[in-house]
């Protein structure tokens, strides 16, 4: 009734008029946030779910924190009334003549109430002077142009001291090459004092006031990609709720490094490692202090300009005025000369809402690291179709052999060199990583001594083991596996210092006036080099971004199956896959029981959102997450929604043969058939002919897509094809992905507006790639769906095609097991019963063209 509506528009405030189904969603989500509840929500893809969140979501926060404000004030009013109760001479105290220890209970309740008003009026003065702060910066300018000045005034110091440098190294000569030779002692390991690195490590400082801030009540909101990030934090923007929302960004280094020395080494563990090294060096440098007279004066260690704790607090506050998502964090970083990546930490504890990515919240060490504290707060996991796997992904682990072998190899030499100077305990714990590096390689059927590539595995074959089992085989069931992890945090800097400093063949040098080689290079250039040297054909080119992460950081790897040994012996299991060589063979550790970990976040949580377009079977969520979880039944709440397009406006078709009648079955082991992928072509050929705009069509895998496109190029079906579609292909790269996109959307406009044979253009795509979630094919962009695989996944992708209330698309499922009731009751209710399902192509085809002619006069533009 209208008088309902404009009850659900005063509570929960909407851009524009919401669709009925969205007040029904943020209704539900705000009853499951008050009741703490874990909830499973499931609203089809283009139906506004996103503005759903965030409106339902942040209405209740409102609510939460106006709530929290009368109960302050209300503590507050009566401090002198409950404190004459409590005091001698005042009241009649209520425990008189009562026992001893109902006294003793009423005097205590009386001391908590004065620390619980003591903390409440703390805590509202620490608000204060933020809201103070904040409102300074978000109306007067001066203090961004002090922070402007005082950008300015480090550069210019920090261009004079470079003269001074350049003026000395001239005088000095020959001794400033001696000093770095000195400058060597920083690559020894310092007495190991895990509580000191694990602070340096989160990039803190003993003096900052504001990590006692306390957390506020937020809501974090996680989701799979960076563009669904940006996607969010954009919607974020455009609601009533962008201008008084505090909100944060986080990403990983890789995507929020201002330092150019570092973001050119390209790989994410060699950017991690630089940017600890810089870290590491900072903190030290910070503790020197000056040195004593007649010492030999130490050589400046490489420090990041950007790690600069008082410009870190200028960008946190700018952060937490205005919304903006991680493109605006990197370029307010440059503009201030600060870190992005710990400037947005900094931000965490003052924030409302903290948007993040999957890894950073779902992994407990990089959510620890990270300064995330899930105590009594609400968690948002958008896109949570994959969430299982995600799960399992995350904490899987695999090595090679020929990273065990490389890791050996540079921490053999590291140990060698500085074994005089080592302290006992860590000498200690580098020799047990050595041995623990002999034993797994030895498992595989190798020694450590030898090279990799030229040792062949005499048992080749794969063997699945208990995590028991796989220790009592390797013989080391004797260790401590829970402490051996928390050495390598500072192992890793000091290794990439002396790897960086004498040279493995594939990383990246900073340092080049000291590049020394040494038996380590050597034997690292046989590592690699290896099989060429004994005659055997070449490698193809390999990416050069993945040979520098094999060299560079292979205790990294190691580190995380080392942490996956640690889970209980029913969780998971180990994978000993011994190929032709050590260095082809691999252990790989695989997750059966991701409940485990979920388990851990769902615990600590006032309430849990698993959200999604195409969240069918729900019942997975509920059998392998939830209830293995140990949540109870009745703290689980499901909602789910039709779609908001009306029916004539989409045409599903499961399709079970082609054009010369031959049965569709893209099963493994008939896919390659040459026959099969001929009659795909054909297919696709007479779709072109009759279908304006784009079409899309989705393959199982990236290996897969590339199998066809080869074979259609060979039998001249591409030629064919061109002449209707320009085609595209999905770039394996994320950075690439929006480059093709826009060529695709430009074409097809292009195509619209001159006419011509050309009617739009063909994109091949991925299920679970780059395109199949985060991106909006939307209008003209996707006349067409055509997938070729079953079932959760495709149900995302299905959804790449209906975007709003007016778009019109066909989807044509190419397998005759999508009519199988098994399959068929997967898909999501809004596409099950509108589906029609074809044995023959004929009628397929006429009822596609009968759609797109009778939709061709109404061609909505494209957004």
């Amino acid at each position: 009734s209208p008088n309902e509506s404009e009850a659900v528009g005063a509570r929960f405030p909407f851009p524009f008029s919401p669709y009925r189904i969205q007040e029904e969603f943020m209704a539900a989500l705000y009853r499951a946030l008050e009741a703490g509840g874990v909830g499973i929500f499931e609203s089809p893809t283009g139906t506004g779910k996103s503005l759903s969140l965030i409106c339902g979501a942040l209405a209740w926060l409102r609510d939460c924190e106006e709530r929290k404000r009368q109960d302050e004030a209300r503590l507050l009013q009566e401090p002198e009334q409950r404190d004459r109760e409590s005091s001698p001479g005042g009241a009649p105290d209520p425990a008189a003549g009562e026992p001893a220890w109902v006294a003793e209970f009423v005097q205590g309740k009386a001391a908590r109430d004065r620390a619980d008003r003591a903390k409440v009026g703390e805590e509202q003065i620490k608000r204060k002077k933020r809201e103070e702060r904040l409102e300074k910066i978000r109306h007067n300018v001066q203090l961004k142009y002090a922070s402007k000045r005082k950008k300015c005034e480090d550069d210019e110091t920090e261009r004079l001291l470079q003269l001074s440098k350049e003026i000395l190294s001239k005088e000095a000569g020959s001794d400033v090459l001696e000093q770095l030779d000195h400058n060597e002692e920083e690559l020894i390991l310092a007495e190991y004092e895990s509580d000191e690195e694990k602070k340096v490590g989160a990039g803190l400082d003993e003096d900052d006031d504001d990590l006692e801030e306390e957390h506020v009540t937020k809501i974090y909101y996680c989701s799979r990609t960076h563009s669904q990030l940006s996607q969010f934090v954009h919607e974020v923007q455009k609601s009533p709720f962008g201008k008084e929302t505090r909100l944060v960004s986080l990403g990983s280094r890789q995507s929020l490094c201002v330092n150019e020395e570092v973001r050119r080494l390209g790989a994410v563990q060699l950017i991690n490692d630089r940017c600890m090294e810089l870290q590491k060096n900072k903190h030290e440098k910070k503790n020197e202090g000056e040195e004593t007279a007649g010492k030999r004066r130490r050589v400046s260690r490489a420090v990041c300009p950007f790690y600069s704790y008082e410009q870190m607090q200028f960008l946190r506050d700018e952060v937490l005025v205005d919304v903006k998502d991680i493109e605006q964090l990197v370029t307010m970083g440059k503009k201030t000369k600060a870190c992005p990546y710990y400037g947005s930490r900094y931000a965490i504890p003052a924030a409302q809402l903290v948007v993040l990515p999957y890894q950073m919240l779902l992994h407990e060490s990089t959510r620890n690291a990270s300064g995330i504290k899930l105590k009594d707060q609400v968690v948002i996991i958008d896109e949570a179709h994959n969430l299982i796997d995600t799960i399992t992904c995350i904490y899987s682990a695999e090595v090679s052999g020929s990273q065990l072998c490389c890791a050996y190899s540079q921490l053999l030499q590291y140990m060698e060199r500085y074994r005089k100077r080592l302290k006992a305990k860590n000498l200690m714990y580098i020799k047990q990583i050595l041995y623990l590096l002999e034993r797994f390689v030895s498992v595989l059927g190798g020694n450590v001594n030898q090279n990799p590539n030229t040792q062949s595995i005499s048992q080749a074959g794969t063997e699945l083991e208990s995590i028991n089992d796989f220790l009592f085989q390797s013989q080391i069931d004797n260790i401590n596996l829970f402490k051996v992890p928390l050495t390598f945090s500072i192992l890793l800097c000091q290794l990439f210092g002396f790897v960086e400093r004498y040279g493995a063949p594939t990383a990246v040098k900073t340092n080049k006036e000291n590049q020394k080689t040494t038996g380590l290079q050597n034997f690292l250039l046989t590592l690699q080099q290896g099989p060429e040297k004994e005659g055997a054909p070449p490698h193809p080119p390999a990416d050069p971004e993945i040979d520098q992460l094999k060299m560079a950081s292979p205790l990294m790897h190691i580190e995380g199956f080392l942490s996956a040994l640690t889970n209980a012996n029913q969780d998971g299991r180990v994978i000993l896959n011994r190929q032709g060589t050590v260095s082809q063979s691999s252990l790989k550790f695989l997750l059966l029981n991701p409940a485990v970990h979920f388990a851990k976040v769902v615990k600590e949580c006032r309430a849990v959102i698993i959200a999604g377009g195409t969240m069918q079977p729900v019942a997975d969520f509920r059998e392998q997450l939830l209830s293995c979880a140990g949540i109870d039944a009745d703290r689980v709440v499901e909602f789910s929604c039709g779609h908001v397009i009306p029916p004539e406006n989409i045409l599903p078709i499961i399709l079970c043969s082609g054009p010369s009648n031959q049965q569709l079955e893209f099963t493994y082991q008939k896919r390659d058939q040459p026959q099969m992928m001929d009659e795909a072509g054909r297919i696709l050929c007479n779709l072109c002919n009759v279908v304006p705009g784009g079409v899309v069509c989705f393959f199982p895998s990236y290996e897969y897509e590339k199998q066809v496109y080869t074979h259609w190029e060979g039998t001249g079906l591409l030629t064919r094809l061109a002449t209707k579609k320009k085609i595209f292909q999905e770039p394996k790269r994320a950075n690439q992905v929006e480059q093709v996109l826009a060529e695709y959307a430009k074409c097809i406009k292009r195509c619209s507006q001159v006419g011509g044979h050309m009617t739009g253009a063909l994109l091949f795509s991925v299920v679970g790639g780059k395109m199949s979630e985060g991106i909006n094919f939307s209008d003209d962009l996707g006349r067409m769906l055509i997938e070729n695989l079953c079932m959760k996944a495709v149900n995302q992708s299905i959804g790449r095609a209906i975007r709003h209330q007016k778009d019109f698309a066909s989807i044509l499922l190419l397998d005759h097991r999508y009519a199988r009731p098994a399959v068929f009751n997967k898909l999501p209710q809004w596409i099950k019963e509108r589906t029609l399902i074809k044995t023959g192509f004929g009628q397929a085809f006429a009822e596609l063209r009968k759609f797109h002619r009778e939709k061709s006069c109404y061609r909505p533009a494209s957004s």
